[in-house]
């Protein structure tokens, strides 16, 4: 018997494929027949059609569109990212773009009842270009409420991480996380003036995303979005005034997180060296590298010591990443994705009665029969 085929719009099929970075060549293994398929010469199965949704991350409802929608182009958002450097952007980062969005969507569905947070960041502190990045990190200590004492008690650097998320959502900007499969890409951030988010690439080492999140928060703050990458050669590709705010991006994060007042008091009589690095990085929970970095900035070690060190440390951090046991709680794995205050957000109004089961699934981004699982996961802790 013949399977139905599904009549399909063509011209959405080359849309969806082409908005989500995929040429023929990347889909031909799982999807043979879809030259075929965007002639109009044949056209999917129903499941087919499920496979194709899934895996260029748009409804299966979009299919049957007389026309594309109109959608603004996520390229739009990074103006601080060279046109060139955009097209080598892998499918699988485009796909996280394309879920902020969503994400973004979701906070302000969820605001409608009751205010996420009463404190907003981004609108009670208002900086320009020219102010000096060290009274900018100074006020948004204060803002936050964050002592550097406290943030040096805090136990280590995965529970820093969680401090500094739990503190932005409640300061106006949700912090989620992904696996990006391109470890090339740290993180973004999208501005908006009342949801702005932050992503971070859940598959770097916990130090580098807590940099990431200060490099976003930057961008932020200069109302922009951004994306922060491990190696930063594509700056020099930059116009003068992007290449401004990436460098800015980059020196607030250091200034925050290793204010120099408290770093010039530790280092006075150390010998500079590797575990001494390694030291000072644990004091103020961040990576060798940024306190590396420090000492470069100082005059206190060579361009190539930064560089042999710096390289090294990388590649530690890949054996060890090649070395680590997959898999894992796969709930628990969408909490720390999700992260624990968007969860709470979505189940309150869940219980409220604000929003049905099917509602709270697509906020979760996990299937009905699920939820159930899922919540008790979370109410019982053990993340």
């Amino acid at each position: 018997m013949a399977v139905e085929q599904i009549p399909i719009n063509p011209e959405i099929l080359k849309w969806a494929r082409s908005r989500a970075g995929y040429s023929y060549e990347d889909l031909s293994n799982q999807f043979k027949k879809l030259p075929d398929w965007e002639e109009g010469i044949t056209m999917p199965t129903y499941r087919q059609l499920e496979s194709l949704s899934d895996k260029l991350k748009c409804p299966i409802a979009v299919f049957f569109f007389p026309s594309p929608p109109e959608l603004e182009p996520i390229r739009n958002s990074f103006r601080t990212l060279p046109d060139a450097e955009y097209e080598l952007m892998p499918p699988s980062v485009r796909i996280i773009l394309r879920k902020a969005k969503a994400m973004q969507l979701n906070l302000a569905e969820l605001n409608q009842e009751t205010p996420i947070s009463k404190r907003k960041l981004l609108r009670d502190l208002q900086f320009t270009a020219d102010t000096p990045l060290e009274r900018i990190a100074d006020e948004i200590r204060q803002y936050l409420n964050v002592p550097l004492r406290e943030q040096i008690a805090w136990k280590d650097v995965s529970d820093a991480l969680e401090h500094w998320r739990h503190i932005f959502s409640l300061n106006g900007i949700f912090v989620f996380k992904d696996a990006f499969k391109a470890d090339e890409y740290s993180g973004f951030c999208l501005y908006d003036p009342d949801f702005p988010i932050i992503f971070l690439n859940n598959s770097n080492s916990k130090t580098r995303q807590i940099f990431t999140l200060f490099h976003e928060l930057a961008h932020l703050i200069f109302r922009t979005s951004g994306i922060d990458k491990i190696h930063d050669g594509y700056i020099d590709y930059l116009r003068k005034d992007e290449k401004l705010v990436e460098m800015l991006c980059n020196r607030f994060a250091s200034v925050f997180l290793v204010p120099d007042s408290k770093f010039e008091t530790l280092i006075q009589d150390i010998e500079i060296d590797e575990q001494e690095i390694k030291n000072l990085a644990y004091v103020f929970k961040v990576s060798p590298e940024v306190v590396l970095r420090k000492f470069l900035d100082k005059g206190l070690v060579s361009q190539i010591d930064y560089e042999s060190l710096t390289e090294g440390w990388r590649a530690q951090f890949l054996e060890f990443k090649k070395n680590r046991k997959p898999g894992g709680d796969a709930y628990y794995t969408r909490i720390s994705y999700l992260g624990k205050d968007y969860v709470d957000l979505a189940l309150t109004q869940y219980h409220q009665n604000r929003i049905d089961s099917l509602k709270l699934s697509d906020f979760l981004n996990i299937k009905p029969k699920h939820l159930e699982k899922f919540q008790d996961k979370f109410l019982g802790g053990g993340i």
